[in-house]
């Protein structure tokens, strides 16, 4: 009977416990979650100046692209060499 009596202290302690090591665990995950969010805002960053570049550069490519075809045009237009 006394150690019935015991249990649920002892049930009691034993939760409390484990929620605060649950809790210190959580605790210590935010740091990597920030340093992940930070990194990730980073790397966002650096793609959103990449896609600015290439977007500014599509056109002068375009370009060259249609010049390159108009000079592989003009080539297939010539009579052979004899």
């Amino acid at each position: 009977m006394f150690s019935a009596v015991l249990a649920g202290p002892r049930v009691t302690v034993h939760l409390i416990r484990r929620l605060f090591a649950s809790v210190l665990e959580a605790a210590e995950t935010i740091p990597r979650i920030a340093t992940a969010l930070d990194e990730a805002r980073a790397t966002l960053h650096h793609l959103e100046r990449l896609l600015s570049y290439v977007a500014e550069e599509l056109p002068e490519l375009a370009d060259q692209l249609d010049r390159i075809r108009a000079r592989m045009d003009q080539w297939e237009e010539r009579p052979p060499r004899t």
